[in-house]
């Protein structure tokens, strides 16, 4: 239920229920840019598998490179959304 779309305050916190709200976004995105803050940190290969299964492409870096390649994906007029951590 995105209405309960549990908060987010460092990598530990991003599960399938947190990234809910980008699998229901229109148009569909074809990728999901997520900022992990200062640092790249690996996610649980559960929920990105997860993401792949609904369609959706996770590229996780750090917060810096994360909207560097979201303005490179926007310029290129792919359907993208970033999930940004602050560093």
């Amino acid at each position: 239920n995105a209405s309960r779309v549990p908060q987010v305050g460092s990598h530990r916190d991003i599960s399938h229920e947190s990234l809910s709200l980008f699998r229901l976004l229109e148009p569909k995105i074809e990728i999901l840019v997520l900022g992990t803050g200062d640092r790249v940190e690996r996610l649980h290969p559960a929920t990105l598998k997860q993401m792949r299964e609904c369609g959706i492409a996770v590229e996780v870096q750090d917060t810096a490179n994360a909207c560097a390649t979201f303005n490179f994906l926007m310029n290129e007029r792919r359907i993208v959304a970033a999930g940004l951590i602050p560093p």
